[in-house]
């Protein structure tokens, strides 16, 4: 008999682990659109830029804009609006095979 060796099946952290993720620059308050009541900058599904703005992040009363540092498709969104980050806190999943 022959004995097919079986995969196991990919767990959900292990496929998190492919994504690109984008990490906060600095400590500060997530949000994802430019003002209140505004459209997100992106959604989850969207294909972004290098280059393009992401969210943003209050530090200290300064909005600072934050770019993608890749092109690819937003997996997911890891942080909720208006909620507090830390340095280096994965913000984004992004699919770089796209």
């Amino acid at each position: 008999s022959t004995s097919a060796s079986v995969q196991p099946a990919e767990t959900k952290k292990e496929s998190e682990d492919n994504y690109y993720q984008i990490r906060s620059p600095m400590v500060g308050t997530f949000y994802r659109s430019p003002s209140p009541g505004a459209e997100p900058y992106v959604k989850e599904g969207d294909i972004v830029k290098k280059g393009q703005v992401l969210c943003i992040i209050e530090a200290m009363k300064v909005m600072n804009e934050i770019e993608s540092d890749v092109t690819g498709r937003i997996v997911k969104v890891l942080v909720e609006n208006g909620k507090p980050v830390e340095y280096n806190q994965p913000l984004f999943l992004v699919d770089t095979n796209v």
